[in-house]
């Protein structure tokens, strides 16, 4: 499977669903894809499709071994769409839609992600 080599890239093959590239065979991935990156912040991070579930990555690969996985994600398929901290230790709620489980992730986003550190909201 062909690895992304930046951000802009990486959202574009995951929204283009570019044959050979991770999430282009999910079909369950495009609304919540599409949610993100309706999201400024998430468009900044690396969209990482893996084991059905949507995660976002601080950067682009190549990675340190394996890449710091520290945010929260979405687990896909039909909705309610569930969304849980890195490493599944918390879930932190379901969602009823792809824009509903995205304003959950992001509102558990650390700060200097969230533009609260800044002052701004999303």
């Amino acid at each position: 499977m062909a690895e992304a080599p930046d951000v802009e890239t990486a959202w574009t093959w995951l929204l283009e669903r570019r044959p050979g590239t991770r999430g282009w065979f999910d079909d369950t991935l495009p609304p919540v894809a599409a949610a993100a990156y309706a999201k400024p912040v998430l468009r900044g991070l690396f969209p990482f499709h893996t084991h059905g579930t949507l995660k976002f990555i601080r950067e682009a690969p190549p990675w340190h071994e394996p890449p710091i996985d520290d945010l929260p994600y979405v687990v896909l398929g039909e909705p309610p769409y569930s969304v849980h901290t890195a490493g599944r230790a918390t879930r932190l709620g379901e969602a009823a839609t792809a824009e509903d489980a995205i304003d959950l992730v992001m509102a558990h986003l650390p700060p200097e992600l969230s533009g609260d550190a800044a002052g701004w909201y999303p």
